[in-house]
């Protein structure tokens, strides 16, 4: 993760990247109550999940994204990020947690969300600062306390 352009310090990305930190306490502990055998309480996890990374997929997706999808050397790395919200989206309710299937399934899309959220702090947040204007930023500030209500 990165800490050196000082990307964490905006606000808003303060906050989505404590989302992200909720999201992966949440599927780490998901995983390892499976390991236990507790599939009710993983189901629960999976569900918490769920609900956070609706309304951070808001927050960025009617935000940040939509204010840097303007920009044509961002929207590609965008619409990619967009597509795997929506995978992600789709998979997790789906999930049989007493399926070994599923769960090896569940288990590479958590390692799949690492990797999606690297991609976002330590490439598209950095950006952010040098390609935001000020209205943007309240632009997208604005959309994430929408998605948040």
């Amino acid at each position: 993760m990165c800490h050196y352009c000082g990307c964490r310090e905006i606000p808003l990305i303060k906050e989505f990247i404590a989302e992200h930190e909720r999201v992966t306490d949440a599927a780490g502990d998901a995983l390892r109550a499976l390991e236990r055998g507790a599939h009710g309480r993983a189901r629960e996890l999976v569900e918490v999940m769920a609900r956070e990374l609706d309304s951070h997929w808001r927050g960025e997706e009617d935000g940040l994204f939509a204010v840097m999808r303007t920009d044509p050397e961002y929207a590609d790395h965008i619409d990619a990020l967009v597509a795997e919200h929506r995978e992600l989206a789709a998979l997790l309710p789906s999930l049989d947690l007493t399926d070994p299937a599923d769960v090896r399934t569940l288990t590479e899309a958590v390692r799949e969300l690492r990797r999606h959220i690297a991609k976002e702090e330590d490439g598209l947040f950095p950006a952010s600062l040098t390609a935001l204007s000020g209205e943007e930023w309240d632009r997208a500030m604005a959309a994430w306390r929408a998605a948040h209500p």
